[in-house]
């Protein structure tokens, strides 16, 4: 099965070379990486350009701003039969795209697990799972959510119902992986496949930092609005 990683970046200059080239390792020659910028203001472009592989494909997103819209961007233009996620501040293990790929076969989505690394890969927490709690299941992911993008994979049809993606949901990930817990079938797997950087720039898709409870409240009912209404559709 040929591999879609779609990545949003915008301003990320710091991290994006390094992350590339992790993911780039571990892709064949069929592959493809669709980059979505969202206007970024620093040398991204030149750094993914410089890169020089045929596999990358940069574009602009030229619709809403945020990473809601720039990931819808870069999922239109996937072609291939396993869609990745990626954030453009991590680091993918040299094991991810097989082990994804290999758990797919029976499964519409895989989330693995994580090391949390700060922005000199330092190992902060071993496992994200561990200290979220996470697994799968509908209701407990809408109190607690552990879909985070950058740890997801999913077949391609999965693309038929969750795109396109409301506006008005918090993000996108939470929205791909409540769908797939009602519609397909989730694997949660325990092994860590990325380091996930936290270097205090960056989004938290699963944490709601800065969100107050009436704020998280709304989250929730605005999230299953929209399934309850796509589902319906």
């Amino acid at each position: 099965m040929s591999v879609s990683v779609c990545i949003a970046t915008y301003n990320g200059a710091e991290f994006i070379g390094r992350q590339l080239k992790s993911i780039l390792l571990q892709l064949g020659e069929e592959d493809e990486v669709i980059i979505s910028d969202d206007n970024s203001t620093d040398n991204t472009w030149q750094i993914i350009e410089g890169i020089g592989d045929s596999r990358v494909r940069i574009i602009l997103n030229k619709g809403r701003k945020g990473p809601i819209s720039n990931f819808e961007n870069a999922l239109k233009f996937a072609t291939r039969d396993i869609i990745f996620l990626s954030d453009q501040d991590d680091e993918w293990l040299s094991n991810k795209v097989g082990d994804s790929v290999n758990i797919l076969k029976e499964f519409d989505l895989v989330l693995s697990d994580c090391r949390i690394v700060n922005k000199d890969g330092y190992v902060v927490h071993e496992s994200f799972f561990h200290i979220r709690n996470s697994q799968p299941g509908f209701w407990h992911n809408v109190y607690r959510n552990s879909y985070n993008g950058c740890c997801m994979a999913f077949r391609r049809e999965v693309l038929d119902y969750v795109l396109p993606l409301p506006h008005s949901i918090h993000m996108h990930d939470w929205w791909i992986g409540l769908l797939v817990e009602v519609k397909g079938k989730v694997c949660f797997y325990p092994k860590p496949l990325i380091n996930y950087t936290r270097h205090g720039g960056n989004l938290s898709p699963t944490s709601e930092t800065g969100y107050g409870l009436s704020d998280r409240i709304l989250n929730r009912i605005t999230l299953l609005i929209n399934i309850s209404i796509r589902l319906l559709s």
